[in-house]
């Protein structure tokens, strides 16, 4: 229920928080290899991930979106699952680059996982090798989209 007195919009409390979280995201960046300064890009000043409202978190209790940017090994999946599970909900993952979606060019390698999705919901995937940071941007953009 919206009113407008005067020009004035009065909007429940409840509708405009929704609003505003689903305007701004705020990432927790998790740059394994390569695909991690394609996602620096994203970020600086020719896409500036900031006028969508991202602000990259380096804590998990104040992240709301995981991007994974590159390669994901047995190794530090375990750490990445507690992270994943630290952030408070609602959550969201995107993942950047074939190394996180598919393995990439390490797939046959014992050491490397081969499909997050198996461990850590995906919610995007940015297809690529080394996928362009506007890419990223569009995901980004998508996914405040369907919230």
């Amino acid at each position: 229920m919206t009113m407008q007195i005067n020009n004035i919009f009065i909007l429940p409390l409840k509708k405009m928080a929704d609003w505003a979280s689903r305007k701004s995201m705020w990432p927790l960046a998790c740059g394994t290899s390569c695909c991690a300064i394609e996602m620096m890009h994203a970020a600086g000043s020719r896409i500036d991930l900031d006028r969508y409202g991202c602000l990259f978190r380096n804590s998990p209790r104040h992240a709301d979106l995981m991007i994974i940017a590159g390669t994901v090994t047995k190794k530090m999946l375990p750490q990445l699952v507690t992270l994943y599970n630290q952030m408070l909900d609602p959550k969201y993952v995107i993942a950047m680059g074939s190394c996180a979606i598919s393995g990439g060019l390490f797939c046959e390698s014992d050491s490397v996982v081969n499909n997050i999705d198996d461990y850590i919901p995906i919610d995007k995937k940015v297809l690529g090798c080394p996928p362009r940071p506007e890419d990223l941007a569009r995901a980004i953009v998508a996914l405040q989209n369907s919230k």
